[in-house]
């Protein structure tokens, strides 16, 4: 008979596997996982049709304007070598161009809500942009977008192969922006509150704490609860002490204990940088303005 799996596997392939998975995660040189959301393969098809279409379009503007100024006894060759250099220069220098400037956009993007970034989240350049304009010569359009689309489904997050060349992917800037519950601290932890200690707790746990309430209205009851459970336990080795309430009541007071102390190491990070710009715009006695 195929096995069942309990309410707590299922807990943990909802946030464990999701939630200690960082390798997807945008991370700048300081350190900072960046919250933005990688556009999905059907945002990237529709703005690839609408830049393709305005593509051809220019190609067939720029080709008329050509046929009517060009000498008419032009020979075959180097009319069939103007078409090329046309072509080449509508397919690569004209989106890298666009991309450059616009810092990422183009007209498909501008109407999906999209933007091609660098992976640590900044704009791009013109290294950026012709790599990708060079590479989309071969996989956009010699190839349809077969070969694009091929490399889009095995990735983690759908980068064509320009994206990956160029160190690039494309972001969804309109995502719905979802508010955080408020955690407050349980009546039956004030006590507990005043001698814990939760400051050895790491902070990719942490993480997992803030997930957990997040999604925590969408879980059925028993999945919630397994989840908790196993949150408690593996919250409970590195706080001091354990109070003896619910296992969701526990985690509670975690985040908040957390919270606040993220919020007086900010404050006294903030009177730091204030005091050190009072004596850097401070003079000496005497120095004249």
């Amino acid at each position: 008979m195929p096995k069942t799996r309990a309410p707590r596997d299922l807990a943990d392939s909802r946030f464990v596997r999701a939630l200690d998975d960082t390798g997807d995660e945008l991370v700048v040189g300081e350190a900072v996982a960046l919250d933005v959301q990688p556009a999905g393969i059907a945002l990237r098809l529709a703005s690839a049709l609408l830049d393709g279409v305005c593509v051809f379009a220019l190609y067939l503007m720029l080709l008329f304007g050509l046929s009517r100024v060009w000498p008419s006894e032009l020979d075959d060759g180097w009319a069939a070598a103007l078409q090329i250099a046309l072509l080449v220069g509508v397919l690569v220098l004209v989106p890298a161009a666009v991309e450059t400037v616009t810092r990422g956009k183009s007209v498909g993007r501008y109407a999906v809500g999209t933007r091609v970034v660098r992976l640590d989240g900044g704009a791009i350049g013109l290294r950026h942009a012709f790599t990708r304009a060079l590479v989309g010569l071969f996989e956009l359009w010699m190839t349809f977008g077969s070969v694009a689309l091929l490399v889009a489904l095995f990735g983690a997050k759908p980068r064509r192969l320009g994206d990956l060349l160029a160190g690039t992917f494309v972001q969804h800037e309109r995502a719905a922006k979802h508010r955080d519950p408020a955690v407050l601290l349980p009546a039956e932890l004030v006590g507990w509150a005043g001698v814990a200690d939760v400051s050895a707790l790491p902070q990719r746990l942490e993480n997992r704490l803030g997930a957990f309430f997040r999604g925590a209205a969408d879980l059925r009851p028993e999945i919630r609860e397994a989840t908790a459970r196993s949150l408690a336990e593996a919250v409970a080795e590195y706080a001091h002490p354990v109070p003896a309430v619910h296992p969701e009541v526990f985690l509670a007071g975690v985040v908040v204990l957390r919270r606040e102390r993220d919020l007086r190491a900010l404050r006294s990070r903030a009177e730091i940088l204030d005091r050190a710009a009072e004596s850097a715009a401070a003079r000496p006695p005497g120095f004249p303005r």
